[in-house]
């Protein structure tokens, strides 16, 4: 999810990736056949028959939840998620969004009651047993009595190892007016997390969290059969195959849908969408592509269109294909703004505006966001509650790799009337706002903030693999990205899985950049503190005029490590000569000296004067010259002048 675009525009805090609905029809009504070599394990298959009320944005269901246990020991308890009731004044979410604030929704943002949702058991049959009374809420992480996101439930025996049971669930959801990418919007229902949903056994524990305001969903591989009933004049987009569309005798449909190796069901409808279609072929097939669009965005399709190819081109070739045969993109409607910028496998959300010039880069760096999560969260899969780090910033990294592909480097974040951003800057610049509050590796919900969590968990991140590939370099970096997708696909690897794919294919031991970038919170940054240069014939009682060429000097260039995180430099020196030199510096000591005896004068230093190393914190002082250079400060002042005029005028437009 876009947590934060690191953009200045509007105050920008982003909206910070799943399925089309295939238009051919396979067979009717009932499960359809799971398809006949498994991407994955399957550990799961839900088979959901659910209608929706318009009138009382309620969803009333029934779940039957086939659980194949493969943890390798009996099993009697069983977890479930139940996301909705986060949206209650007393919830854990509730608890921290009121303290920190989280996306769309501030720390003193008063709670409205159109924004309560509520997910009901009504019962719950396993095996045969009633055991609706013995579901028991769960508090794992903070105890919060009043949190009912978590239960479980222990079964009259245990399930063996490679032996299924069978969970028979009817339940009822409380849409909330959309907020944390569910919900409504006037006739618009953007429906995820929305059903009762079982843990992950995962390192010889069940793993299932509650609901935080800066965490997101982790859950098994498995097979989705799922019937939705809606008005008959709605237009349904969902993560998976459309097999079957019924017209019913009171005016509704249904219409069911199949995925298969996905670990997560989500659906949109609305009779307002206009259904744009496309389709483009890449290693693994013809990929289907269903963009639902709400009114007075269709200026938005062609965008929508020409990104998602690039994208879908661009991980293809570079990190591994994309196996499913469709992907849907939900353009939320206006004041529809919280239900934007999410992914769930094989369906994303976007955001456009019907006000957004062609050099503002807003829909498509959400599109490319939101469907980069289809390989590191859809497939890879890690365990976003624990390590978000290893979904939302890979993602921000490989955002950065593909807009400067899709958009040219140095201007795919805004490339308009004159002014140009880098999807690269925006990242970093993110990160310098909360630089050292947390490692990346902190468990998401506690963080020092929602806002640290957002610079580390994305920005960090991305400028962290970003110096990465400048130490290893860039083929070395995409074959490692490449070979670590292929390697951990439809599995939950964790962070050491992934660091180590990168020294397994880079042939370094890279634990010391680790241990301060990834599991540290050091802040790097190194300046030239001094350039000089000395005649050596000064002490001459009467010194001739200087000769270029001839007169010699004793030049001095002294590089100082101003932060805690060290890192080797090179240090590149001009002279008035011609001649330039590189020196390599291990930046272990706080400070070095470069000192040389030439006929010719120093007349610049600058530390990474290839700019590799993007977690610097402070490039202004990376590098000093003899001379000022008045025509350097004056066009930043202009540049400075006109950027802040402008977002100031098109604020007021905006209000």
């Amino acid at each position: 999810m876009m947590r934060t675009l690191r953009w200045v525009m509007v105050g920008m805090i982003a909206f910070s990736v799943c399925g089309f609905a295939r238009s051919q029809e396979r067979a009717a009504a009932g499960p359809a056949e799971s398809s006949a070599a498994p991407l994955s394990q399957r550990v799961v298959h839900y088979q959901i028959e659910a209608r929706l009320d318009p009138v009382k944005k309620t969803i009333d269901a029934t779940e039957t939840l086939s659980y194949k246990n493969l943890t390798g020991q009996p099993q009697d308890t069983f977890p479930f998620h139940l996301y909705l009731n986060a949206f209650q004044p007393k919830s854990t979410f509730m608890r921290e969004v009121r303290l920190s604030g989280t996306r769309g929704t501030s720390a003193s943002s008063k709670w409205n009651p159109k924004h309560y949702g509520a997910e009901v058991v009504k019962s719950f049959v396993a095996e045969g047993a009633n055991l609706t009374s013995q579901l028991e809420f769960i508090q794992p992480d903070d105890g919060n009595k009043d949190d009912r996101t978590v239960f479980q439930v222990k079964l009259p025996k245990p399930v063996a190892p490679g032996e299924s049971v069978d969970f028979k669930i009817a339940f009822h959801d409380q849409l909330p007016e959309v907020l944390e990418r569910t919900g409504y919007k006037r006739n618009f229902f953007m429906v995820g997390q929305w059903f009762p949903k079982v843990g992950v056994w995962w390192h010889g524990a069940w793993n299932c969290h509650q609901f935080h305001a800066t965490t997101e969903f982790f859950s098994d591989f498995g097979v989705y059969d799922v019937r939705i009933t809606v008005p008959r004049n709605y237009i349904t987009g969902a993560a998976g195959d459309l097999v079957a569309t019924v017209n019913n005798p009171d005016g509704s449909k249904t219409v069911t849908y199949h995925s298969d190796d996905t670990h997560d069901f989500s659906w949109t409808a609305s009779p307002d969408f206009t259904d744009v279609e496309d389709s483009w072929t890449g290693s693994a097939g013809t990929v289907k592509i269903h963009l639902l669009v709400s009114p007075g965005h269709m200026n938005a399709a062609p965008r929508y269109i020409q990104c998602i190819k690039g994208t879908l081109d661009r991980f293809d070739k570079w990190y591994g294909p994309y196996p499913y045969d469709r992907i849907t993109i939900v353009d939320p409607p206006h004041g529809g703004f919280n239900a934007g910028g999410m992914e769930y496998p094989t369906l994303i959300t976007g955001g456009s505006t019907w006000w957004e010039p062609n050099g503002l880069k807003l829909t498509e760096l959400v599109t490319e966001h939101e469907f980069g999560h289809q390989y590191w969260y859809g497939m890879v899969a890690t365990n976003e509650f624990e390590e978000a780090w290893m979904d939302e910033g890979i993602n921000s990294y490989t955002e950065v790799e593909v807009m400067d592909s899709l958009c040219g480097d140095g201007h795919s974040a805004i490339n308009f009337l004159g002014m140009t951003a880098d999807d690269a800057e925006m990242q970093r610049d993110s990160y310098l706002t909360l630089p050292d509050t947390d490692p990346m590796t902190r468990f998401a919900w506690k963080y020092m903030s929602s806002s640290a969590y957002g610079t580390i968990t994305y920005g960090k991140t991305a400028t962290v693999l970003l110096t990465l590939e400048g130490m290893i370099g860039g083929k070395t970096m995409r074959q490692a990205m490449h070979t670590y997708f292929l390697r951990y696909r439809f599995t939950h690897p964790t962070g050491t899985d992934f660091l180590k794919t990168i020294e397994d294919v880079s042939g370094q031991n890279l634990q010391p950049f680790y241990d301060q970038a990834v599991t540290g919170t050091k802040i790097l940054d190194y300046e030239i503190d001094t350039i000089r240069s000395d005649r050596e014939d000064w002490y001459l009682k009467k010194i001739p005029k200087a000769q270029k060429g001839k007169t010699v000097y004793n030049d001095l260039v002294l590089v100082r490590r101003k932060g805690d995180f060290i890192f080797p430099v090179e240090v590149e020196i001009k002279f008035d000569n011609g001649e330039k030199v590189r020196e390599h510096w291990d930046g272990k000591d706080r400070w070095t000296r470069f000192t040389y005896l030439k006929k010719a004068k120093v007349v610049s230093a600058e530390v990474d004067s290839d700019h590799k190393i993007r977690l610097d914190s402070n490039f202004f002082n990376n590098s000093k010259t003899a001379k000022a250079h008045k025509g350097a400060t004056r066009k930043l002042s202009n540049d400075w002048l006109f950027l802040t005029q402008f977002f100031e005028q098109l604020v007021a437009w905006l209000a």
